[in-house]
Protein backbone atom coordinates (compact mmCIF):
# COMPACT_ATOMS: atom_id res chain seq x y z
CA UNK A 1 0.00 0.00 0.00
CA UNK A 2 1.11 3.29 -1.22
CA UNK A 3 1.64 5.63 2.00
CA UNK A 4 -0.14 8.82 2.12
CA UNK A 5 2.12 11.80 2.60
CA UNK A 6 -0.32 13.22 5.34
CA UNK A 7 -0.79 9.95 7.32
CA UNK A 8 0.89 10.16 11.11
CA UNK A 9 1.09 7.88 13.42
CA UNK A 10 0.45 9.63 17.53
CA UNK A 11 0.59 8.28 20.62
CA UNK A 12 -1.74 9.96 23.34
CA UNK A 13 -1.25 8.82 27.11
CA UNK A 14 -4.81 9.31 29.10
CA UNK A 15 -3.09 7.74 31.97
CA UNK A 16 0.28 6.88 34.21
CA UNK A 17 2.63 9.55 32.42
CA UNK A 18 3.11 11.36 35.19
CA UNK A 19 2.18 9.02 38.08
CA UNK A 20 2.34 5.31 38.82
CA UNK A 21 -0.93 3.55 38.52
CA UNK A 22 -3.83 4.25 35.89
CA UNK A 23 -2.06 2.97 32.37
CA UNK A 24 -4.13 4.15 29.42
CA UNK A 25 -2.72 5.32 26.00
CA UNK A 26 -4.30 5.81 22.50
CA UNK A 27 -2.63 5.42 19.40
CA UNK A 28 -3.64 7.32 16.57
CA UNK A 29 -2.82 6.54 12.45
CA UNK A 30 -4.00 8.55 9.22
CA UNK A 31 -4.29 11.94 8.59
CA UNK A 32 -4.96 14.99 11.58
CA UNK A 33 -8.80 14.69 10.93
CA UNK A 34 -9.37 10.93 10.25
CA UNK A 35 -7.72 8.93 12.42
CA UNK A 36 -8.29 5.36 13.65
CA UNK A 37 -7.64 4.91 17.32
CA UNK A 38 -6.60 1.84 19.56
CA UNK A 39 -5.88 1.42 23.06
CA UNK A 40 -3.25 0.28 25.10
CA UNK A 41 -4.49 -0.73 29.15
CA UNK A 42 -7.28 0.30 30.96
CA UNK A 43 -5.78 0.60 34.91
CA UNK A 44 -6.26 1.84 37.76
CA UNK A 45 -5.03 3.79 40.75
CA UNK A 46 -5.90 3.33 44.53
CA UNK A 47 -7.65 6.83 46.59
CA UNK A 48 -5.58 7.72 49.50
CA UNK A 49 -6.05 9.68 52.70
CA UNK A 50 -6.36 12.54 50.72
CA UNK A 51 -9.62 10.89 48.99
CA UNK A 52 -11.74 10.21 51.42
CA UNK A 53 -14.63 7.38 50.18
CA UNK A 54 -12.64 7.10 46.98
CA UNK A 55 -11.35 3.38 46.05
CA UNK A 56 -10.24 3.80 42.92
CA UNK A 57 -9.06 6.14 40.34
CA UNK A 58 -9.37 5.61 36.39
CA UNK A 59 -8.24 7.76 33.37
CA UNK A 60 -11.44 9.99 31.90
CA UNK A 61 -11.79 8.20 28.32
CA UNK A 62 -13.55 11.59 26.89
CA UNK A 63 -11.30 12.05 24.44
CA UNK A 64 -11.97 8.18 22.81
CA UNK A 65 -15.64 9.39 23.72
CA UNK A 66 -15.07 12.54 21.27
CA UNK A 67 -14.23 10.00 18.46
CA UNK A 68 -15.69 6.77 19.86
CA UNK A 69 -16.37 6.02 15.86
CA UNK A 70 -12.51 5.86 14.97
CA UNK A 71 -11.79 3.80 18.46
CA UNK A 72 -11.26 0.06 16.97
CA UNK A 73 -10.33 -1.86 20.17
CA UNK A 74 -8.30 -2.43 23.65
CA UNK A 75 -5.43 -4.28 23.65
CA UNK A 76 -4.37 -5.37 27.23
CA UNK A 77 -0.07 -5.70 28.05
CA UNK A 78 -1.27 -8.11 31.01
CA UNK A 79 -3.95 -8.05 34.55
CA UNK A 80 -2.28 -6.29 37.15
CA UNK A 81 -4.74 -3.79 38.61
CA UNK A 82 -3.06 -0.74 37.01
CA UNK A 83 -3.35 -1.83 33.68
CA UNK A 84 -6.56 -3.81 33.49
CA UNK A 85 -8.69 -3.02 36.45
CA UNK A 86 -10.81 -0.28 34.87
CA UNK A 87 -11.86 -2.28 31.99
CA UNK A 88 -15.46 -3.33 33.39
CA UNK A 89 -16.19 -0.02 34.22
CA UNK A 90 -15.32 2.41 31.33
CA UNK A 91 -15.46 -0.28 28.33
CA UNK A 92 -18.41 -1.45 28.21
CA UNK A 93 -19.90 1.90 26.81
CA UNK A 94 -17.33 1.71 23.34
CA UNK A 95 -19.10 -1.75 22.71
CA UNK A 96 -15.25 -2.86 20.89
CA UNK A 97 -13.69 -6.11 21.01
CA UNK A 98 -10.66 -6.43 24.35
CA UNK A 99 -7.65 -8.50 23.20
CA UNK A 100 -6.46 -10.31 25.89
CA UNK A 101 -3.75 -12.73 26.66
CA UNK A 102 -5.76 -16.64 28.27
CA UNK A 103 -4.85 -15.68 31.91
CA UNK A 104 -5.39 -12.33 31.45
CA UNK A 105 -9.01 -13.16 29.27
CA UNK A 106 -9.59 -15.24 32.83
CA UNK A 107 -8.76 -12.68 34.90
CA UNK A 108 -11.59 -10.66 33.60
CA UNK A 109 -13.81 -13.31 33.30
CA UNK A 110 -13.09 -13.26 37.34
CA UNK A 111 -13.31 -10.15 38.03
CA UNK A 112 -17.10 -9.63 36.26
CA UNK A 113 -18.10 -12.63 38.30
CA UNK A 114 -16.11 -11.69 41.59
CA UNK A 115 -18.26 -8.46 41.04
CA UNK A 116 -21.66 -8.75 40.34
CA UNK A 117 -20.89 -6.71 36.92
CA UNK A 118 -23.96 -7.47 34.13
CA UNK A 119 -22.50 -5.33 31.61
CA UNK A 120 -19.59 -7.54 29.21
CA UNK A 121 -16.96 -6.89 27.10
CA UNK A 122 -15.83 -8.58 23.79
CA UNK A 123 -13.07 -10.51 24.59
CA UNK A 124 -11.03 -12.34 22.10
CA UNK A 125 -7.91 -14.10 22.99
CA UNK A 126 -4.19 -13.24 21.76
CA UNK A 127 -1.40 -15.08 21.72
CA UNK A 128 2.41 -14.41 21.65
CA UNK A 129 4.44 -14.29 18.08
CA UNK A 130 0.61 -14.72 16.24
CA UNK A 131 0.41 -11.21 14.58
CA UNK A 132 -3.47 -10.27 14.13
CA UNK A 133 -4.48 -7.32 12.35
CA UNK A 134 -7.31 -4.22 13.84
CA UNK A 135 -7.59 -1.89 11.04
CA UNK A 136 -4.31 -0.34 9.86
CA UNK A 137 -2.40 -1.85 12.59
CA UNK A 138 -0.90 -5.04 12.65
CA UNK A 139 -0.48 -6.43 16.46
CA UNK A 140 2.08 -8.76 17.72
CA UNK A 141 2.60 -9.38 21.35
CA UNK A 142 5.88 -10.52 22.77
CA UNK A 143 6.39 -12.29 25.92
CA UNK A 144 8.14 -10.22 28.90
CA UNK A 145 9.09 -11.14 32.18
CA UNK A 146 7.13 -9.81 34.99
CA UNK A 147 5.47 -10.63 38.43
CA UNK A 148 2.16 -11.80 37.03
CA UNK A 149 2.21 -14.52 34.56
CA UNK A 150 1.53 -13.79 30.51
CA UNK A 151 2.70 -10.30 30.55
CA UNK A 152 3.77 -8.70 26.91
CA UNK A 153 4.96 -6.31 24.97
CA UNK A 154 3.16 -5.21 21.84
CA UNK A 155 4.82 -4.58 18.61
CA UNK A 156 2.19 -2.44 16.45
CA UNK A 157 3.52 -1.70 12.83
CA UNK A 158 1.73 0.91 10.73
CA UNK A 159 2.71 2.10 7.02
CA UNK A 160 4.62 5.14 8.58
CA UNK A 161 6.51 2.92 11.61
CA UNK A 162 6.91 0.94 14.29
CA UNK A 163 5.75 1.21 17.83
CA UNK A 164 7.53 -1.62 20.72
CA UNK A 165 5.31 -0.87 23.68
CA UNK A 166 6.84 -2.37 26.18
CA UNK A 167 4.05 -2.94 29.04
CA UNK A 168 5.77 -4.09 32.78
CA UNK A 169 8.42 -6.27 31.71
CA UNK A 170 11.95 -6.96 32.72
CA UNK A 171 15.18 -9.10 32.00
CA UNK A 172 14.77 -12.40 33.94
CA UNK A 173 16.20 -14.87 32.65
CA UNK A 174 14.82 -17.32 35.60
CA UNK A 175 11.72 -16.79 36.07
CA UNK A 176 8.96 -19.14 37.87
CA UNK A 177 5.93 -20.27 36.44
CA UNK A 178 6.24 -17.96 32.95
CA UNK A 179 8.49 -17.97 30.11
CA UNK A 180 11.91 -15.25 30.17
CA UNK A 181 11.35 -12.41 27.92
CA UNK A 182 12.13 -13.08 24.22
CA UNK A 183 15.41 -11.15 23.79
CA UNK A 184 15.37 -13.04 20.48
CA UNK A 185 12.55 -11.48 19.14
CA UNK A 186 13.42 -8.21 20.72
CA UNK A 187 16.78 -8.42 18.50
CA UNK A 188 14.95 -9.28 15.61
CA UNK A 189 13.02 -5.87 15.69
CA UNK A 190 16.12 -4.03 15.64
CA UNK A 191 17.63 -5.74 12.31
CA UNK A 192 14.22 -4.82 10.56
CA UNK A 193 15.05 -1.99 9.43
CA UNK A 194 12.20 -1.44 6.64
CA UNK A 195 10.16 0.87 9.30
CA UNK A 196 11.77 3.27 11.66
CA UNK A 197 10.69 2.49 15.45
CA UNK A 198 9.54 4.03 18.09
CA UNK A 199 10.13 2.87 21.84
CA UNK A 200 7.11 3.43 24.34
CA UNK A 201 9.10 2.36 27.25
CA UNK A 202 8.53 1.62 31.69
CA UNK A 203 10.18 3.97 33.48
CA UNK A 204 9.68 3.06 36.90
CA UNK A 205 12.92 1.50 37.67
CA UNK A 206 15.39 3.79 35.37
CA UNK A 207 16.38 5.68 38.76
CA UNK A 208 17.84 2.13 39.77
CA UNK A 209 21.54 1.26 38.35
CA UNK A 210 22.10 -2.58 37.39
CA UNK A 211 19.78 -5.13 36.72
CA UNK A 212 16.79 -6.35 38.91
CA UNK A 213 17.47 -9.37 40.55
CA UNK A 214 15.70 -12.68 39.25
CA UNK A 215 12.54 -14.39 40.93
CA UNK A 216 14.85 -17.47 40.95
CA UNK A 217 16.70 -15.42 43.36
CA UNK A 218 13.92 -14.64 45.56
CA UNK A 219 12.78 -18.45 45.69
CA UNK A 220 16.30 -19.00 47.15
CA UNK A 221 15.55 -16.69 49.69
CA UNK A 222 12.24 -17.53 51.04
CA UNK A 223 13.60 -21.41 50.52
CA UNK A 224 15.92 -20.66 53.41
CA UNK A 225 14.07 -18.64 55.79
CA UNK A 226 11.49 -20.75 55.37
CA UNK A 227 13.62 -23.62 56.03
CA UNK A 228 15.16 -22.57 59.38
CA UNK A 229 12.24 -21.29 61.10
CA UNK A 230 11.53 -22.78 64.23
CA UNK A 231 7.71 -22.16 64.26
CA UNK A 232 4.99 -21.09 61.89
CA UNK A 233 5.97 -19.37 58.71
CA UNK A 234 3.40 -16.93 57.29
CA UNK A 235 4.46 -14.97 53.95
CA UNK A 236 2.44 -12.18 52.16
CA UNK A 237 2.93 -10.95 48.71
CA UNK A 238 0.78 -9.66 45.59
CA UNK A 239 -1.94 -12.47 45.00
CA UNK A 240 -1.29 -11.74 41.34
CA UNK A 241 2.80 -13.08 41.80
CA UNK A 242 1.60 -16.45 40.35
CA UNK A 243 5.55 -16.92 40.17
CA UNK A 244 6.04 -15.90 44.04
CA UNK A 245 3.46 -18.18 45.58
CA UNK A 246 4.81 -21.07 43.47
CA UNK A 247 8.22 -20.24 44.70
CA UNK A 248 6.87 -20.45 48.50
CA UNK A 249 5.00 -23.15 47.92
CA UNK A 250 7.83 -25.18 46.84
CA UNK A 251 10.08 -24.23 49.40
CA UNK A 252 7.68 -25.30 51.79
CA UNK A 253 7.84 -28.37 50.13
CA UNK A 254 11.01 -29.17 50.57
CA UNK A 255 10.92 -28.28 54.14
CA UNK A 256 8.53 -30.76 54.59
CA UNK A 257 5.53 -28.07 55.26
CA UNK A 258 1.86 -27.96 54.09
CA UNK A 259 0.55 -24.78 52.70
CA UNK A 260 -2.21 -22.98 53.59
CA UNK A 261 -4.17 -20.06 51.50
CA UNK A 262 -6.04 -17.30 53.11
CA UNK A 263 -7.78 -14.79 50.78
CA UNK A 264 -10.61 -15.08 48.38
CA UNK A 265 -7.97 -13.05 45.98
CA UNK A 266 -5.50 -15.64 46.37
CA UNK A 267 -7.93 -18.39 45.58
CA UNK A 268 -9.24 -16.79 42.70
CA UNK A 269 -6.35 -16.00 41.15
CA UNK A 270 -4.23 -20.00 41.90
CA UNK A 271 -7.61 -21.50 40.67
CA UNK A 272 -7.36 -19.74 37.06
CA UNK A 273 -3.35 -20.64 36.97
CA UNK A 274 -4.64 -24.48 37.76
CA UNK A 275 -7.25 -24.26 35.16
CA UNK A 276 -4.32 -23.18 32.24
CA UNK A 277 -1.94 -26.02 33.42
CA UNK A 278 0.32 -23.40 35.55
CA UNK A 279 0.35 -25.62 38.88
CA UNK A 280 1.27 -28.77 37.84
CA UNK A 281 3.41 -31.01 40.11
CA UNK A 282 2.90 -29.04 43.13
CA UNK A 283 1.34 -30.04 46.51
CA UNK A 284 -1.96 -30.15 47.80
CA UNK A 285 -2.90 -26.38 48.53
CA UNK A 286 -4.85 -26.14 51.72
CA UNK A 287 -8.00 -23.61 53.01
CA UNK A 288 -7.60 -21.72 55.81
CA UNK A 289 -10.14 -24.24 57.47
CA UNK A 290 -6.96 -26.89 57.64
CA UNK A 291 -4.49 -24.41 59.33
CA UNK A 292 -5.75 -25.38 62.99
CA UNK A 293 -4.98 -29.03 62.08
CA UNK A 294 -1.05 -28.67 61.11
CA UNK A 295 1.35 -28.85 63.29
CA UNK A 296 3.03 -25.50 63.88
CA UNK A 297 6.55 -26.46 62.84
CA UNK A 298 5.18 -27.83 59.84
CA UNK A 299 3.07 -24.99 58.45
CA UNK A 300 3.33 -22.15 55.99
CA UNK A 301 0.35 -19.54 55.63
CA UNK A 302 0.17 -17.70 52.08
CA UNK A 303 -2.29 -14.93 52.78
CA UNK A 304 -3.16 -11.92 51.46
CA UNK A 305 -3.09 -8.30 52.98
CA UNK A 306 0.61 -7.38 51.73
CA UNK A 307 -0.96 -3.26 51.02
CA UNK A 308 -1.97 -3.30 54.54
CA UNK A 309 -6.03 -3.49 53.11
CA UNK A 310 -7.74 -3.33 56.29
CA UNK A 311 -9.90 -6.16 55.89
CA UNK A 312 -7.38 -8.27 53.96
CA UNK A 313 -6.32 -11.34 56.11
CA UNK A 314 -3.08 -10.22 57.67
CA UNK A 315 -4.45 -7.18 58.84
CA UNK A 316 -7.37 -9.41 60.46
CA UNK A 317 -4.61 -11.78 61.92
CA UNK A 318 -2.84 -9.05 63.13
CA UNK A 319 -5.55 -7.16 65.00
CA UNK A 320 -6.54 -10.62 66.59
CA UNK A 321 -9.67 -10.52 64.56
CA UNK A 322 -9.36 -13.42 62.08
CA UNK A 323 -12.07 -16.30 62.76
CA UNK A 324 -9.64 -19.14 62.19
CA UNK A 325 -5.91 -18.38 61.55
CA UNK A 326 -3.79 -16.82 64.47
CA UNK A 327 -0.16 -16.27 64.95
CA UNK A 328 1.81 -16.37 67.93
CA UNK A 329 5.34 -15.46 69.58
CA UNK A 330 8.71 -17.05 68.00
CA UNK A 331 6.55 -17.35 64.60
CA UNK A 332 8.06 -15.65 61.27
CA UNK A 333 6.00 -13.26 59.13
CA UNK A 334 7.61 -12.43 55.88
CA UNK A 335 6.47 -9.43 53.45
CA UNK A 336 7.42 -10.31 50.00
CA UNK A 337 6.23 -7.43 48.76
CA UNK A 338 6.99 -3.43 48.54
CA UNK A 339 4.37 -0.93 49.66
CA UNK A 340 2.91 0.71 46.82
CA UNK A 341 3.06 4.46 47.47
CA UNK A 342 0.48 5.82 49.54
CA UNK A 343 -0.04 2.31 51.47
CA UNK A 344 3.22 2.61 53.47
CA UNK A 345 1.86 3.93 56.66
CA UNK A 346 -0.98 0.95 56.39
CA UNK A 347 1.50 -1.81 55.93
CA UNK A 348 3.99 -0.25 59.12
CA UNK A 349 1.00 -0.63 61.33
CA UNK A 350 0.36 -3.98 60.82
CA UNK A 351 3.56 -4.77 61.05
CA UNK A 352 3.65 -2.77 64.08
CA UNK A 353 0.97 -4.97 65.70
CA UNK A 354 2.54 -8.03 64.80
CA UNK A 355 5.95 -7.19 66.34
CA UNK A 356 4.04 -6.46 69.62
CA UNK A 357 3.50 -9.58 69.56
CA UNK A 358 6.40 -11.30 69.67
CA UNK A 359 6.36 -12.52 65.72
CA UNK A 360 9.18 -11.80 63.88
CA UNK A 361 8.88 -9.80 60.41
CA UNK A 362 11.07 -9.75 57.99
CA UNK A 363 10.82 -7.17 55.12
CA UNK A 364 12.99 -6.43 51.86
CA UNK A 365 15.17 -4.01 54.03
CA UNK A 366 16.37 -7.59 55.85
CA UNK A 367 16.67 -10.02 53.13
CA UNK A 368 16.14 -10.77 49.35
CA UNK A 369 12.42 -11.65 49.86
CA UNK A 370 11.00 -9.32 47.13
CA UNK A 371 11.80 -7.78 43.64
CA UNK A 372 9.65 -5.57 41.34
CA UNK A 373 8.78 -6.90 37.91
CA UNK A 374 10.56 -3.58 35.99
CA UNK A 375 13.91 -2.68 34.30
CA UNK A 376 16.65 -1.30 35.86
CA UNK A 377 19.22 1.31 33.88
CA UNK A 378 21.47 -1.74 32.17
CA UNK A 379 18.15 -3.20 31.21
CA UNK A 380 17.02 -0.09 29.70
CA UNK A 381 20.59 0.42 27.86
CA UNK A 382 20.32 -3.35 26.14
CA UNK A 383 17.41 -2.64 25.21
CA UNK A 384 17.86 0.24 23.80
CA UNK A 385 20.79 -2.52 21.52
CA UNK A 386 18.78 -4.36 20.42
CA UNK A 387 15.56 -2.79 18.98
CA UNK A 388 17.79 0.52 18.04
CA UNK A 389 14.54 2.82 18.64
CA UNK A 390 14.64 6.39 16.43
CA UNK A 391 12.24 7.99 19.20
CA UNK A 392 11.98 7.16 22.72
CA UNK A 393 8.60 8.12 25.06
CA UNK A 394 9.53 7.23 28.85
CA UNK A 395 6.22 6.37 30.38
CA UNK A 396 4.75 4.43 33.76
CA UNK A 397 6.58 6.41 36.40
CA UNK A 398 6.30 9.87 37.87
CA UNK A 399 8.37 12.86 36.71
CA UNK A 400 11.69 11.78 38.61
CA UNK A 401 11.22 8.46 36.61
CA UNK A 402 10.54 9.73 33.66
CA UNK A 403 13.18 12.98 33.77
CA UNK A 404 15.72 9.85 34.22
CA UNK A 405 14.59 7.83 31.61
CA UNK A 406 14.64 10.54 28.95
CA UNK A 407 17.99 11.72 30.19
CA UNK A 408 19.37 8.01 30.31
CA UNK A 409 18.24 7.59 26.53
CA UNK A 410 19.64 10.82 25.76
CA UNK A 411 23.32 9.47 27.22
CA UNK A 412 22.53 6.20 25.03
CA UNK A 413 22.30 8.09 21.54
CA UNK A 414 18.62 8.12 20.70
CA UNK A 415 17.69 10.21 18.26
CA UNK A 416 14.53 11.49 19.28
CA UNK A 417 13.54 11.51 23.16
CA UNK A 418 9.68 13.12 23.75
CA UNK A 419 9.10 13.29 27.22
CA UNK A 420 5.43 13.50 27.84
CA UNK A 421 2.76 14.13 30.02
CA UNK A 422 -1.02 13.07 30.08
CA UNK A 423 -3.25 14.75 27.71
CA UNK A 424 0.12 15.16 25.29
CA UNK A 425 0.06 14.43 21.42
CA UNK A 426 3.39 13.14 20.49
CA UNK A 427 3.65 12.39 16.71
CA UNK A 428 5.93 9.57 16.32
CA UNK A 429 6.24 9.36 12.61
CA UNK A 430 7.09 11.13 10.44
CA UNK A 431 9.06 14.01 12.30
CA UNK A 432 8.59 13.25 15.89
CA UNK A 433 7.04 15.72 17.88
CA UNK A 434 5.37 16.31 21.13
CA UNK A 435 2.53 18.64 21.70
CA UNK A 436 1.67 19.59 24.82
CA UNK A 437 -1.86 19.39 26.73
CA UNK A 438 -3.19 18.65 23.71
CA UNK A 439 -5.71 16.34 24.67
CA UNK A 440 -8.08 16.98 27.21
CA UNK A 441 -7.57 14.32 30.57
CA UNK A 442 -8.03 13.98 33.92
CA UNK A 443 -9.49 11.77 36.61
CA UNK A 444 -12.63 9.43 36.87
CA UNK A 445 -13.28 8.17 40.96
CA UNK A 446 -15.23 5.19 41.89
CA UNK A 447 -17.41 6.25 44.56
CA UNK A 448 -19.01 3.22 45.85
CA UNK A 449 -21.05 2.50 43.12
CA UNK A 450 -20.78 6.05 41.26
CA UNK A 451 -18.12 6.30 38.88
CA UNK A 452 -17.97 10.46 38.89
CA UNK A 453 -15.56 13.20 37.91
CA UNK A 454 -13.52 14.95 41.13
CA UNK A 455 -16.12 17.77 40.80
CA UNK A 456 -18.97 15.48 40.48
CA UNK A 457 -17.72 13.16 43.92
CA UNK A 458 -18.14 15.84 46.86
CA UNK A 459 -14.75 14.90 48.40
CA UNK A 460 -13.78 18.80 48.91
CA UNK A 461 -16.65 18.91 51.16
CA UNK A 462 -15.71 15.42 53.07
CA UNK A 463 -11.90 16.74 53.08
CA UNK A 464 -13.64 20.08 55.11
CA UNK A 465 -15.65 17.97 57.25
CA UNK A 466 -12.74 16.01 58.41
CA UNK A 467 -10.34 18.90 59.17
CA UNK A 468 -13.25 21.34 61.03
CA UNK A 469 -16.32 18.97 62.20
CA UNK A 470 -20.07 19.68 61.67
CA UNK A 471 -22.26 21.78 63.20
CA UNK A 472 -26.21 22.08 62.01
CA UNK A 473 -28.45 24.67 64.09
CA UNK A 474 -31.90 24.16 63.46
CA UNK A 475 -35.31 26.64 64.00
CA UNK A 476 -39.17 28.16 63.10
CA UNK A 477 -39.59 31.42 63.82
CA UNK A 478 -42.73 33.11 62.85
CA UNK A 479 -43.36 36.56 60.80
CA UNK A 480 -43.26 38.14 64.31
CA UNK A 481 -39.85 37.04 64.92
CA UNK A 482 -40.67 34.35 67.42
CA UNK A 483 -38.84 31.39 67.88
CA UNK A 484 -41.40 28.91 67.80
CA UNK A 485 -39.30 25.89 67.45
CA UNK A 486 -36.12 24.90 68.44
CA UNK A 487 -33.22 25.97 68.62
CA UNK A 488 -32.27 21.93 67.52
CA UNK A 489 -28.40 21.20 67.36
CA UNK A 490 -26.41 18.31 65.63
CA UNK A 491 -22.84 19.04 66.61
CA UNK A 492 -20.12 16.38 65.21
CA UNK A 493 -15.98 15.82 65.21
CA UNK A 494 -15.63 19.00 67.92
CA UNK A 495 -13.45 18.11 70.12
CA UNK A 496 -14.54 18.20 74.12
CA UNK A 497 -12.79 18.48 77.31
CA UNK A 498 -14.07 17.66 81.09
CA UNK A 499 -13.81 21.82 81.70
CA UNK A 500 -15.32 22.88 78.77
CA UNK A 501 -18.27 21.87 76.64
CA UNK A 502 -18.48 23.03 72.61
CA UNK A 503 -21.79 22.32 72.38
CA UNK A 504 -22.33 24.69 75.26
CA UNK A 505 -20.61 26.97 73.42
CA UNK A 506 -22.74 26.53 70.70
CA UNK A 507 -26.21 26.74 72.53
CA UNK A 508 -24.65 29.93 74.38
CA UNK A 509 -23.96 31.31 71.22
CA UNK A 510 -27.32 30.93 69.93
CA UNK A 511 -28.81 32.06 72.65
CA UNK A 512 -27.31 35.00 73.10
CA UNK A 513 -27.48 35.79 69.00
CA UNK A 514 -31.19 35.95 69.24
CA UNK A 515 -31.65 37.83 71.68
CA UNK A 516 -29.38 40.32 70.55
CA UNK A 517 -31.22 40.88 67.01
CA UNK A 518 -34.18 42.98 67.29
CA UNK A 519 -37.76 40.86 65.50
CA UNK A 520 -37.66 42.59 62.59
CA UNK A 521 -34.28 40.75 61.70
CA UNK A 522 -35.75 37.65 63.53
CA UNK A 523 -38.53 37.73 61.31
CA UNK A 524 -36.26 37.27 57.71
CA UNK A 525 -34.92 33.91 57.06
CA UNK A 526 -31.94 34.85 55.22
CA UNK A 527 -30.57 37.72 57.90
CA UNK A 528 -30.84 35.87 60.76
CA UNK A 529 -29.49 32.29 59.68
CA UNK A 530 -26.71 34.88 58.55
CA UNK A 531 -26.33 36.22 61.86
CA UNK A 532 -26.47 32.79 63.72
CA UNK A 533 -23.80 31.30 61.35
CA UNK A 534 -20.97 34.29 61.88
CA UNK A 535 -21.24 34.37 65.59
CA UNK A 536 -21.15 30.28 66.09
CA UNK A 537 -18.23 30.13 63.47
CA UNK A 538 -16.63 32.60 65.32
CA UNK A 539 -17.23 31.82 68.76
CA UNK A 540 -16.14 28.16 68.15
CA UNK A 541 -12.67 29.81 66.33
CA UNK A 542 -11.86 32.00 69.24
CA UNK A 543 -11.98 28.83 71.44
CA UNK A 544 -10.93 25.87 69.62
CA UNK A 545 -8.62 27.82 66.87
CA UNK A 546 -10.41 26.09 63.86
CA UNK A 547 -13.42 27.24 61.39
CA UNK A 548 -15.81 24.59 61.87
CA UNK A 549 -18.70 23.13 59.08
CA UNK A 550 -22.22 25.62 59.78
CA UNK A 551 -25.10 25.37 58.40
CA UNK A 552 -27.79 27.01 59.66
CA UNK A 553 -31.42 26.35 59.04
CA UNK A 554 -34.36 28.72 59.79
CA UNK A 555 -37.71 28.05 58.86
CA UNK A 556 -40.06 30.57 58.83
CA UNK A 557 -43.75 29.19 59.51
Amino acid sequence: MAKNQRDELVFVPLGGVGEIGMNMGAYGFGPEKSRKWIVVDCGVSFGGPDLPGIELIMANPEFLEENADDVLALILTHSHEDHYGAVLDLWPVFDKPVYATPFTAAMLAAKRAGDGIVENVDVRIMRTGKPFDIGPFKIEAINVAHSIPESNSLLITTPVGRVLHTGDWKLDPTPVVSAPTDVERFKAIGTESDLPLALICDSTNALKDGESPSEAEIGATLAALIAEAPNRVAVTTFASNVGRVVSIVRAAHQAGRQVVLSGRSLHRIMGIAKELGMLEGLPTLHDQDAYKTIARDKCVLICTGSQGEARAAIARIARGEHPVIDLNAGDRMIFSSWAIPGNEREVIDIQNLLIDKGIEVITQNDALVHVTGHPRRDELRRLYSWVKPQVLVPVHGEATHLAAHAKLGREEGIPNVCEARNGDMVRLFPEPMAYPAEVRTGELYLDGLVLCTPEESGVKGRRRLSFGGMIIVSLAVNSSGHVVSGPDYVVEGLPETEDESLVELVEDTVTNTIKSLPPKRRSDPEVFSSALFKSIRNEVNGFWGRKPNVNVFVHRV
